[in-house]
């Protein structure tokens, strides 16, 4: 349950002003159709997130115990200060009718937005150190939803009153703690 716990809080707190949070607020703008949307993210979050987890649980039967303990001790730390950095959405193409529907365009946009994003680095990680795929997939898909969902159906509303600054340096924080904890340990 602290695998699901601590994967749901960190990936929603690392998600607030992400690259796939703005997606969402893009999409939503764009398309105007919240429910194929949501389900694109859901199933892209977790396709993408079960390979990192998968990943993250192949990593630890490779390095023995102390050295996983150091290198997730510095993933940590190394996310602590990624979470500081802000995240930009490059410019979308033009377009109305999307080839693939807003369900299938939502997907792959999605899909290829987490490939080395900070949530996908930090599924990889969790799962490394708690070592319960399942939960922190679970978790991890959670946080996801509970930070882009409420941004497809209420769009900039949200992203205006929620000060980014404030939520990346609560992530940073996070991060930094979970890196201490993991090295002190």
């Amino acid at each position: 349950m602290q695998a699901f716990l601590v994967s749901t809080g960190l990936v929603a707190l690392a998600e607030m002003g992400d690259k796939t949070q703005l997606l969402s607020l893009l999409l939503a703008a764009r398309f105007r159709k919240p429910w194929p949307i949501v389900l694109g993210i859901l199933v892209a979050t977790l396709a993408n997130h079960a390979l990192a987890g998968a990943l993250g649980t192949w990593v630890t039967r490779l390095m023995g115990p102390e050295l996983l303990r150091w290198v997730l001790g510095g993933s940590f730390l190394a996310m602590a200060v990624w979470m500081l950095i802000p995240d930009k959405l490059d410019e979308g193409e033009g377009g109305n009718a999307p080839r693939l529907g807003v369900f299938g365009t939502t997907l792959l946009a999605f899909f290829l937005a987490e490939m080395g994003d900070k949530t996908q680095v930090a599924t990889v990680m969790l799962a490394a150190q708690y070592q319960a795929w399942v939960w922190v997939v679970a978790g991890t898909t959670l946080g996801m939803m509970l930070a882009n969902a409420p941004v497809v159906w209420l769009g900039d509303a949200i992203t205006r009153r929620v000060p980014i600054r404030v939520v990346h340096l609560a992530s940073a924080a996070v991060f930094a703690g979970l890196g201490a904890f993991a090295l002190l340990a």
